[in-house]
This record gives structure tokens, C-alpha cells and sequence, in this order.
């Protein structure tokens, strides 16, 4: 089966336009602020653990 790029773009934009009224920015803006807590506290707890197992040596 052969596929046909104009149709695959066509999906791909049509999918994306219909998306994107439901997008909200004060969503965007949660998500974002959600990413910077969640690798803070990654970054943190790594830090932590890789303390701990010094002391633990």
C-alpha cells in the first residue's frame, strides 16, 4: 500500500487544527510549571540519594 504525502498532511494539520481550540494557555502554563517542579525535585532527590550513598561507602 502505497501512502500519499498530501493525505498524511492533510491528517496531520487537520488533527492539529482541531486540537488546538481546546488547548487553553492557562494550561500550557500549568503544564510548564509542572515540568520545573517535577525536575527540581528530580534533580533534588538525586542529589540526595547519590549523599546518601556516599556517607553509606
Amino acid at each position: 500500500m502505497e501512502t500519499n504525502i498530501s493525505l498524511r498532511a492533510g491528517t496531520v494539520s487537520g488533527t492539529f487544527l482541531s486540537i488546538l481550540p481546546n488547548i487553553l494557555s492557562e494550561d500550557i502554563a500549568k503544564t510548564v510549571i509542572l515540568a520545573v517542579v517535577g525536575a527540581t525535585v528530580s534533580f533534588m532527590v538525586s542529589l540526595l540519594l547519590k549523599w546518601l550513598t556516599k556517607i553509606n561507602k
